[in-house]
């Protein structure tokens, strides 16, 4: 297949609705097509036998070496870039204003343009609605200390926006040669002298230090890694686990009323920082090939074979507000309903808590004198 080619074009009859022409959007939770004004729904038809295809891993050594001669599809789509967070995401060219879901400033459609970029092979697609999502919001609202009295103002649930996020999936075996120390503790009996001159003694843990070295390996399956900016990664990844297992074949019509954000992180960017979400599970399983009490790692030296990717889109469901000229962030796993979001803090409601517990300890302290 030629990279360059569209693999999907919407027939625009497969997202239009037959009972009053309006534009259909993809109902979360369900695989329909539901019209926002009539209820009609049509079906999305997910081919089960396309998903071993869909799902299917890019080598890449092979890619980076030389793209070209990967068969590696790729997509046009039409995307407006936010001039104040630096968000790209999807436009409807029917849409004449709009604004951007990352931090509420109105998008200028004059700086829309067209990229081409690798087409993703899989999606998750919504499965939480957005009525649920509005719903986290106002109970994560209600648990929060020290939030300014004016904070549910500006914050407005109302405008939450489902939004497609890119992600890299990376594979890889690992080969891991290293040395360090094994740390073994032994006990020895000691003599001192206390406080009031008399020989004492007691047990005291020392440990005793090899050298080792030795191999290890490490197989990864669908190592995620976010490959977009907008987003602090704190917040993203404390989004997951994603239950990937539930990834259907990438189509548009899932699309269907809602965004998506272009990829900013490349494929090889993206496995840089794959290699770092690696690291802590290659570095335990080496201290635990060292054994005994305590371990140190002095070197290690990594190599990933066979390693694969694909690039996928996940749903998340976001909510922006400004307060005293900060954006703050909510955050819903679109396929699961975890919450994570961002959150302005009163200090003068801190000082008073502090003065009061401050008040509440002096008291105390007159009681028991008296």
């Amino acid at each position: 297949m030629d990279q360059n080619t569209n693999p999907e074009i919407i027939d625009q009859k497969d997202i239009t609705c037959t009972n009053c022409a309006a534009k259909l959007e993809f109902k979360p939770g369900t695989t329909n097509l539901k019209c926002p004004y009539c209820g009609t729904e049509n079906e999305i038809k997910v081919d089960k036998d396309k998903i071993r295809e869909a799902l299917r891993e890019i080598d890449y050594m092979k890619f980076i070496s030389d793209s070209s001669n990967v068969e590696v599809p790729k997509d046009e789509q039409t995307y407006i870039k936010c001039t104040a967070c630096g968000a790209e995401t999807s436009t409807d060219s029917k849409v004449i204003a709009s604004e951007c879901p990352f931090c509420g400033t109105p998008l200028v459609k004059e700086k829309a343009q067209i990229k081409s970029l690798i087409t993703p092979s899989a999606l998750a697609p919504f499965k939480v609605e957005q009525k649920v999502a509005i719903d986290a919001f106002y109970k994560w609202m209600k648990k929060l200390w020290f939030l300014p009295n004016k904070t549910k103002q500006y914050a407005k649930p109302d405008k939450m926006q489902g939004i497609y996020t890119p992600y890299w999936t990376y594979d890889a075996n690992t080969v891991s040669s290293y040395s360090g120390q094994r740390g073994d503790d032994y006990q020895v009996t000691e003599s001192y002298t206390d406080s009031s001159g008399q020989s004492q003694t007691r047990t005291v843990t020392k440990t005793r230090w090899t050298s080792v070295s030795g191999v290890v390996y490490v197989t990864f399956d669908d190592v995620l890694v976010v490959a977009t900016n907008t987003l602090p990664e704190k917040h993203v990844y404390s989004l997951e686990p994603w239950h990937l297992n539930e990834l259907i074949p990438y189509d548009k019509k899932f699309l269907s009323g809602f965004k998506s954000e272009s990829y900013e992180k490349d494929v090889k960017q993206g496995f840089e920082k794959a290699k770092t979400i690696m690291d802590p599970t290659i570095v335990n399983r080496i201290k635990s090939d060292i054994g005994g009490d305590h371990q140190r790692v002095l070197t290690k030296n990594i190599q990933y074979n066979n390693t694969t990717f694909k690039h996928v889109l996940l749903p998340l469901w976001l909510s922006s507000y400004r307060f005293k000229g900060k954006v703050y962030r909510f955050v819903v796993n679109g396929q699961t309903g975890k919450v994570k979001g961002e959150r302005p803090v009163s200090a003068m409601k801190i000082i008073l808590l502090i003065l009061l517990v401050a008040a509440i300890i002096t008291a105390i302290v007159l009681l028991t004198q008296n």
